[in-house]
């Protein structure tokens, strides 16, 4: 991978943290992505995790992403864009994610629990479907662990605290 790939990959990343902090600003589980027209290099699409605040399963950071991409773009397909996300996409952000016809998924941190870019299944690669999705690993990895962890670990106080009272 060139260099300038790289630090490209980062630039973005570092907007899909940003936006996984708003998501920890509002209680929710710090997710953030963006979706990048990859000819022009512009951001077409911004989301973050707002699963409480909305009370519906769909506010994944994946799928406001790519719904604000699709409306700015004028297209439902979003063949040449990326999508770059702080957490491996689950089954259900894996699976809009094809059907958008994306180019490539870069994720920073991979999900044990849910993960279908390869940790638990690979919904992106799958053979089977039309489309096959690029994908991209372990970019500011470190940054967006951090992120979840000290969510999880305030949050743990949290429920602690209330249960003591």
């Amino acid at each position: 991978m060139a260099s300038t790939e790289i630090s490209s990959d980062e630039k973005y990343m570092r907007e899909a943290l940003r936006q996984a902090k708003k998501a920890y600003a509002l209680g929710e589980v710090p997710i953030g992505c963006v979706v990048v027209e990859n000819e022009t290099g512009h951001i077409v699409g911004r989301g973050y995790n707002r699963r409480n605040t909305d009370k519906t399963t769909v506010s994944h950071a994946e799928i406001t992403a790519i719904k604000k991409a699709s409306k700015k773009l004028g297209d439902w397909r979003l063949e040449g864009c990326t999508i770059y996300i702080t957490l491996e996409p689950c089954p259900m952000c894996a699976g809009a994610i094809v059907q958008a016809r994306l180019d490539r998924c870069v994720f920073a941190a991979a999900s044990d629990k849910a993960g279908c870019a390869g940790t638990v299944l690979n919904l992106l690669q799958q053979t089977g479907f039309n489309h096959q999705v690029e994908i991209t690993r372990g970019i500011l990895e470190p940054d967006a662990t951090d992120l979840l962890q000290s969510f999880f670990k305030e949050l743990r106080i949290k429920i602690r605290k209330e249960e003591n009272t």
